[in-house]
C-alpha cells in the first residue's frame, strides 16, 4: 500500500478554489446542464487534469467531464471509475461562497461571521466531537459551502495527481467522471457509458469519515395538477372552487408520520417540495421515498387516495396525479457484485479507519448508474450538513478520502 507519511496534500487548496465557482443547478430549466455555469467548473477541472498529465480529459456538450488514468501494469484488472458531481443544491445559494478554515478546532460552537445567527453547534452536529485538533472548513454564513460534492471532486483530483506522480504504485485503468445536475435528479441522464468504458464505479459523495453506503432510498417524483373553477370573487358564492385552496388541503392532509421531519432510518416519506398556481389551476410537486419498492408504490397509492378524498368536496374540480421513477435502491444490484463493496471496505481499513457500512436516506448518481449496468456504491467525502448554510467538512477527513481512493485502486490491482 502507498506511504502517505511524507506526501504534501493539496486537496484543501483544490477544494477552496472549487467552492468559489458557482455551480448551482436549477430544476426549472430543461437544458443539459440545467445551468451553463456548471461548465465553468468543468473547464477548470479539465485544465487541471491535463496539467496533471491526463491528456484525454474532456468536457462534453452536456457538461460531463471524462478522463482516463492509463494502467501501468501488465495485469488484467477491471476498469474502475471514480465519480463526483459538480453542481450544488438549488435549496441554498451557492453564489459568492466565502470559505473559512477554522484551524485546530478545539470544540465548542462556530459562529459564522457574515450572519452570526448561523451557528455550527457541537450539540447539533455530533461528528464535530471527532474533529478535535482538525481544520474545519465552513462558508461565511450567507451561502452553502459546496462540500456536497466539491469535496469529492477535490479528493478524486488529488488521488489522480498522486497516482500520476507515483508510477511505482501499480494500478489498472482508472476512469474519472464528473457529472452535472445530480442535485436535481438528472446527474446521469446524458452520461455516455460506452465512452466511459468502466466495469465498476464509486461515487465519492458520502458523509461521515469511514462510511461506505451500498443501499439508498428508492425514489419517485409526484406531480399533482389541479383544475379548479374560477369566477369573479365578488360573485363567487356557490361557484368558485379555488385550485390553490384544494392544493393546500391536499398538502395539509399528508400524513404527519410520513414526513421527512418525523422519519429516520429505514422509514419512507412523502414530501411536498413545490406548490404553485392560481384559482383555476395549481400544481403540487412531491418526492416519495422508501427503501422498499413495494412500500414506495404504496405511498403513491396513498397520495392518490388523499387527492380523491379532498376532491369529493369539490365536485366541479379535478386532479391528475403523475408519478415518475427517479432512482431505485442500488443494493439489489450491488449484492450481485459483492467484491465492489468488499474492496471499498478494505480500502477504508487500509486508511486506518473504522468502517461504517450503512444505508443512506437519499440517493447518488450511483443509484442510477448501478441500474444502468455500472455497479456503484458510495464512499465518504467528509461532507456534513449539506444543502445548508451550516455545511462543513474537515481537511483531515478529505485527506483520508484521498487515501481511500488510492488504496482502492491498489486493491483492485493486487486482488485481480
Amino acid at each position: 500500500m502507498p506511504d502517505f507519511s511524507n506526501y504534501k496534500f493539496t486537496v484543501s487548496d483544490r477544494f477552496l478554489n472549487y467552492v468559489q465557482i458557482d455551480t448551482q443547478s436549477d430544476p426549472q430549466f430543461e437544458t443539459y446542464p440545467s445551468t451553463s455555469k456548471q461548465k465553468n467548473l468543468g473547464n477548470v477541472l479539465v485544465n487541471e487534469l491535463k496539467k496533471i498529465g491526463i491528456s484525454d480529459a474532456e468536457l462534453d456538450e452536456f457538461g460531463y467531464v471524462y478522463a482516463t488514468i492509463p494502467a501501468n501494469s501488465s495485469k488484467t484488472v477491471p476498469v474502475v471509475c471514480f465519480c463526483s458531481h459538480m453542481d450544488t443544491s438549488p435549496d441554498c445559494s451557492g453564489e459568492n461562497v466565502k470559505p473559512i478554515i477554522h484551524k485546530n478546532y478545539q470544540g465548542g460552537d462556530i459562529v459564522l461571521p457574515d450572519d452570526p445567527s448561523q451557528i455550527l453547534k457541537m450539540a447539533d452536529h455530533a461528528d464535530l466531537r471527532n474533529q478535535l485538533g482538525n481544520d474545519i472548513i465552513t462558508a461565511s454564513g450567507t451561502t452553502l459551502l459546496g462540500a456536497d460534492n466539491k469535496a469529492g471532486l477535490a479528493e478524486i483530483m488529488e488521488a489522480a495527481n498522486f497516482l500520476i506522480s507515483h508510477p511505482e504504485i501499480k494500478h489498472g485503468t482508472i476512469k474519472i467522471l464528473f457529472t452535472p445536475d445530480e442535485e436535481i435528479g438528472r446527474g446521469v441522464d446524458k452520461v455516455d457509458l460506452k465512452r466511459l468504458a468502466a466495469d465498476f464505479a464509486y461515487t465519492i459523495d458520502g458523509e461521515t469519515l469511514g462510511s461506505v453506503e451500498n443501499e439508498t432510498f428508492s425514489a419517485d417524483g409526484a406531480k399533482i395538477k389541479i383544475s379548479g373553477v374560477s369566477t369573479h370573487p365578488g360573485f363567487a358564492k356557490g361557484k368558485m372552487q379555488s385550485a390553490i385552496k384544494i392544493a393546500s388541503e391536499i398538502v395539509a392532509a399528508l400524513p404527519a408520520d410520513l414526513s421527512p421531519e418525523n422519519t429516520n432510518q429505514k422509514q419512507g416519506f412523502m414530501h411536498p417540495v413545490s406548490i404553485s398556481g392560481h384559482v383555476e389551476e395549481a400544481t403540487v410537486e412531491l418526492i416519495l421515498r422508501d427503501f422498499d419498492n413495494d412500500n414506495l408504490a404504496e405511498l403513491g397509492l396513498r397520495l392518490n387516495a388523499i387527492c380523491r378524498d379532498v376532491l369529493t368536496d369539490y365536485p366541479d374540480s379535478s386532479f391528475k396525479l403523475e408519478i415518475k421513477e427517479q432512482y431505485r435502491n442500488m443494493k439489489s444490484v450491488l449484492d450481485q457484485y459483492p467484491k465492489v463493496t468488499e474492496f471499498a471496505v478494505k480500502a477504508i481499513e487500509k486508511s486506518g479507519l473504522d468502517v461504517k457500512l450503512q444505508s443512506i436516506r437519499g440517493g447518488t448518481d450511483g443509484s442510477r448508474l448501478s441500474f444502468m449496468g455500472l455497479p456503484c456504491p458510495n464512499i465518504f467525502a467528509g461532507e456534513h450538513a449539506f444543502h445548508s448554510r451550516l455545511e462543513w467538512v474537515s481537511v483531515q477527513d478529505m485527506q483520508k478520502a484521498v487515501e481511500t481512493i488510492i488504496n482502492l485502486a491498489c486493491i483492485w490491482h493486487d486482488e485481480s
